[in-house]
């Protein structure tokens, strides 16, 4: 009876960690242990990265928001207040694109959503 090995899952694993690992400096491409904890920890942080992305175009888009509301003279939770109100359901992005590059949409829209308060 043979012992069971590993070889070529294991080269296969291999490459394809070294392929991710290219662009790294020094053992960080070279030794597979560093490879490996580089990696780990590269995915670790793009895990959250992705995450964390979403969280900060909200945050962009409610600031383009409240500073368009602000020149219109309301402010930004009056203003989403009379948009819900309202019953207009758009979204932060869409409202702040509006209010970059179409201005006198958006002004209808804070008029809408002043009537309704």
């Amino acid at each position: 009876m043979t012992r069971a090995v590993s070889n070529a899952p294991r080269h296969r694993r291999k490459v394809r960690m070294m392929k991710q690992a290219k662009g790294y400096v020094g053992g960080r491409r070279r030794l597979y242990r560093s490879m490996k904890e580089t990696l780990t920890g590269a995915g670790r942080d793009a895990f959250r990265g992705r995450r964390q992305k979403k969280r900060d175009f909200r945050r962009l888009w409610i600031t383009r928001i409240s500073a368009a509301a602000e020149t219109s003279g309301i402010s930004y939770s009056r203003f989403i207040e009379g948009l819900k109100k309202a019953k207009i359901e758009l979204n932060r992005k869409v409202i702040s694109e509006l209010a970059i590059h179409q201005p006198n949409v958006f002004v209808k829209l804070v008029e809408t959503a002043k009537a309704h308060l």
